[in-house]
């Protein structure tokens, strides 16, 4: 692939516009309607990037004459004769001079802004860093004092915002990378400085002859047959090279989730289909020269349909009469995929003896990843014939497997791997874009690219399972619980990718973290009309989190308890047998237990009256709330890593681990758990991830195994390289192996340093190999808990909520790195004030989403994220690389319930549905006596 990293300076042709970017002069004519934003990374101007083509996310800010504005709104031609400045050119157009870090580490060229978002770590992801660093370094000091204004045209996913207003701010979180002493401190990520100067490459980001696009023609109805494809106008149009329906693509049935155990969801996929279940769902793909003559080409398929009865909720779904989606791949029990009965006790007992019981319907709604990055994949074969697929997953070995399945190849013919990804969350635990580019590099030999929309991420995507949970509880006067029983109803839309180990993790660590001898649950995942659900930050535990931490401030109000003691009373304790409604062996265990001092924590801090006050008048209403959460520390259904190290020549060292880097931290933390072990800088090693030709192999960055499986992979690697180094070192200088130690660069054998380079060429000498390999398979496995309390205020006439004070406590075990956590937990509430208030997909009566954009979305601004004071657990895991747990999405899970609870205590109304945006609020108090 022939990469293009900067414009080049040219003499303008006559004629021709001419432009000025990053002092960059060149002649050229963009192509008519075009914006600016294309025209630049048309140009390898890759630090302008595409999150919305709306106006709506930021992402792509560039400079036009010194004032930010959208490059995806501003037609290219506008911008001849003009100063373009992007976030390449704006240490340089600035004439900043260097700017030392707080780190102490040498001075750089770069703008303050850029040097303020390296010092305060303001970024996860890092993809919509260089559009907030474009907008927030044209502030003046007036716009500075009125963040949340402006900076309302910049959206982060990732970080909360906290991060970013620590930037602007001045405060920094960055420490010294010392010898020894890596784990526990809050290092940088080791691509921030490409993050904030636009050189990091996302999947996007890279420019490749002869490359074709691909635009896909998706369903207006939510289940129809298709009846005929008249493929004939479209192939008359110039540049159309190749239009694919079910007729063109191998018959082989897959499900597009990521797993390492493929069985434990269903094979009811086909490339294309000529049945389609919900709306959006791909029709037809058209390849061409440009993604405007695809676009073209499918405006111009006609499309015969067969329309057939339509189903979207799930419980009409289960309805004998009720129209059956599949007729393949598990659906022997009309369109319940999968059901799950347990029980433990007897509930009926439970609540013979119980002196109260609570029970209600609660429901959580479908809401969408958001990741900035859309999905997106290239596809291309080399001169050796071997197949490539560069792409944005969370999963890239299990991707290679599923395309291996489709088309019939062999493993070591096809290539898969990530360059940076920009968020996940979930969401790219799919394959959903990497089979249409393969089939299409197959078909036509040639490079093909297809990249998602915003809009098709919200139709086309996966989403967060809507799910219906009823909940009784049954206790003494005393707090105890006597039962539990939950039933939870899965809407897992048009096909099951995920449905059953969401719906099982539904019925897992939220019962579980209560004791109580009688337990039952049921669960059913349903298919029907809608977007199929996929994996999301929290995996299902989110939703049954939510009615259950509901329905036990509901019984605490019944008994007159306060919220934390009737958790107090009832919440696992060390020693407990953790189970939920299964009576079989589990492989969770303690590795650590600091649920206790998350509830104080909260308490305390709750106590202080921290925040912001109450706002003044009558018409608001105060109250408190709060939640707590439990997450198994991974799947139960395998999960496994590899690590390889090796001592380079120089001294240094080069990690290679499989797992991939989409804003979680795992480069950064992996780098520190093989620096403490090595008694090194983490700036010594260098990493590579997520390439299945040059990393070994991982089942994916999901379910919190960044750390708990590829982490614990690094520390079994670097040990095992550490003793190969030392048993070396030992022998060549005839020194007994325990006195014998690794220090910053060196070897001390008692009184005798060697530097490892020298140890190297002394091992290459003697036909040594300072290498290391280990594999990890995640068992047993440990527990997280996380607390959230809110205090907020709500208005009874307009049904406004504003947070007050956010308070959240984690037990993640030890903490690799502090700000890397924070940033998470951060990021995490800020998501889960997002589920809770604003997000919201709107679908009429014909399974169409209403709101594909993120202006009518609403994910999180800056205005919209309060600070939250975050505090952690003082505990050592026993089962975790280093003493850590897991950590990137059980802080999710107690947000909403702490909001609704707050909201109860507010207004002593239950919202038992979310969101709670205010006309839902309104519509509710105005109903209540």
């Amino acid at each position: 692939m022939n990469v293009i990293t900067r414009p080049q300076r040219s003499e303008p042709a006559q004629g021709s516009m001419v432009y000025n970017v990053n002092d960059q002069l060149f002649s050229a004519e963009p192509h008519p309607g075009q914006c600016l934003r294309t025209f630049l990374r048309e140009r390898g101007v890759f630090g302008v990037k595409k999150g919305c083509d709306a106006g709506d996310c930021g992402a792509c800010t560039v400079w036009l004459d010194g004032t930010p504005v959208h490059s995806c709104l501003m037609p290219a031609f506008r911008a001849a004769g003009r100063v373009v400045t992007t976030i390449e050119g704006l240490a340089k157009a600035t004439a900043n001079k260097a700017t030392a870090p707080i780190d102490g580490s040498a001075p750089r060229a770069l703008h303050p802004i850029q040097q303020a978002f390296l010092d305060a770590h303001a970024f996860q992801c890092g993809f919509c860093a260089a559009g907030m660093i474009m907008t927030a370094a044209a502030l003046d000091q007036k716009q500075r004092a009125d963040l949340p204004h402006a900076l309302k045209g910049n959206l982060c996913r990732c970080t909360g915002y906290r991060s970013i207003d620590d930037a602007l701010a001045g405060i920094g979180a960055v420490e010294a990378d010392v010898a020894g002493r890596a784990c526990g401190a809050s290092l940088p990520n080791p691509f921030a400085e490409a993050i904030v100067t636009g050189k990091a490459r996302y999947t996007m980001d890279t420019v490749v002859d002869g490359l074709l696009h691909i635009k896909v023609l998706r369903s207006p109805h939510a289940h129809a047959r298709i009846v005929s494809i008249d493929r004939a106008k479209a192939l008359a149009v110039p540049g159309v090279v190749e239009v694919f329906t079910w007729e063109d693509v191998p018959r082989r049935l897959y499900s597009t989730a990521i797993h390492e155990d493929h069985l434990v969801d269903p094979d009811d996929t086909y490339v294309l289909d000529n049945m389609v279940r919900f709306v959006g769902q791909r029709v037809a793909a058209v390849v061409a020269e440009t993604e405007a003559l695809a676009e073209l080409g499918c405006r111009l398929l006609d499309v015969k349909y067969d329309i057939l009865p339509a189903v979207f909720d799930p419980v009409a779904a289960m309805a004998p009469d009720a129209p059956v989606l599949h007729d393949k791949g598990g659906a022997e029990k009309g369109n319940i995929y999968v059901d799950i009965h347990g029980e433990v006790g007897s509930v009926k007992d439970g609540f013979a003896a119980a002196d109260a019981v609570h029970e209600m319907t609660y429901s959580t709604s479908r809401v969408q990843h958001v990741h900035l990055e859309t999905h997106g994949s290239i596809a291309w074969r080399s001169e050796d014939g071997r197949l490539h697929v560069r792409t944005s997953t969370q999963g890239p070995f299990i991707a290679q497997q599923k395309l291996c399945h489709i088309f019939g190849l062999r493993m070591r013919d096809l290539h898969v791997f990530t360059e940076r990804v920009g968020g996940g969350f979930g969401g790219k635990q799919e394959m959903i874009s990497e089979d249409l580019c393969l089939l299409a590099t197959l078909k036509t030999g040639r490079p093909v690219k297809w990249e998602f929309t915003r809009e098709e991420q919200f139709i086309g995507a996966t989403t967060r399972h809507q799910m219906t949970t009823k909940v009784k509880l049954g206790a003494k006067r005393d707090g105890t619980l006597t039962a539990i029983e939950v039933q939870v109803v899965s809407n897992t839309g048009g096909y099951g990718g995920h449905a059953s180990e969401t719906l099982a993790a539904a019925l897992g660590a939220p019962l579980t973290v209560y004791r109580c001898v009688n337990k039952k649950a049921t669960g059913y995942a349903v298919y029907t009309n809608m977007i199929p659900g996929g994996g999301f930050r929290g995996y299902g535990a989110s939703q049954s989190t939510y009615a259950i931490e509901c329905a036990i401030d509901e019984l605490a109000r019944l008994l007159g308890m306060d919220p934390f003691a009737i958790r107090r009373k009832n919440m696992v304790r060390p020693g407990d047998w953790m189970e939920s409604v299964w009576k079989d062996p589990s492989d969770i265990s303690f590795g650590s237990y600091g649920l206790d001092q998350c509830l104080d924590l909260v308490e305390n801090a709750l106590a202080t009256g921290g925040g912001t006050a109450k706002p003044d008048g009558d018409e608001w209403a105060q109250g408190t709330g709060i939640a707590l959460a439990m997450l198994d520390c991974g799947p139960p259904t395998g999960h496994r890593s590899g690590s390889v190290m090796v001592l380079k020549p120089d001294g240094t060292y080069h990690l290679a681990v499989g797992s991939t880097e989409m804003g979680n931290g795992s480069v950064t933390s992996h780098r520190q758990i093989a620096a403490s072990l090595l008694d090194a800088r983490a700036d010594s090693i260098a990493i590579i991830n997520a390439d299945t030709d040059l990393t070994p192999y991982d089942t994916g960055t999901f379910a919190s195994t960044g750390t708990v499986v590829a982490g614990q992979a690094v520390a079994l690697t670097a040990a095992a390289l550490r003793d190969n180094i030392l048993d070396f070192a030992a022998r060549h200088s005839g020194t007994d192996p325990a006195a014998c130690r690794l220090e910053d660069g060196s070897v001390v054998c008692g009184n005798t340093w060697i530097k490892l380079s020298d140890l190297h060429a002394f091992g290459i000498k003697a036909g040594h190999r300072f290498e290391a390999k280990r594999m990890f398979y995640l068992t047993p496995r440990s527990v997280a808990f996380n607390a959230q309390g809110i205090r907020l205020a709500v208005h009874r006439m307009t049904g406004e909520t504003r947070i007050l004070h956010s308070v959240h406590a984690a037990d993640i075990g030890r903490l690799i790195n502090p700000m890397q956590c924070r940033g998470q937990i951060d990021g995490a509430i800020a998501m889960g004030f997002g589920w809770a208030l604003t997000e919201n997909m709107a679908y009429d009566d014909d399974g169409r989403m209403l709101n594909p954009a993120l202006r009518n979305y609403r994910i999180p601004a800056f205005a919209d994220v309060p600070r939250t004071d975050i505090y952690f657990a003082d505990t050592y895991d026993t089962l975790g690389p280093l003493g850590a747990k897991s950590q990137g999405e059980c802080a999710i899970n107690p947000v909403a319930p702490a909001i609704a609870n707050a909201l109860a205590d507010a207004t002593g109304v239950r919202f038992p549905h979310l969101p709670f945006t205010p006309d839902r609020i309104f519509m509710k108090l105005g109903r209540a006596p």
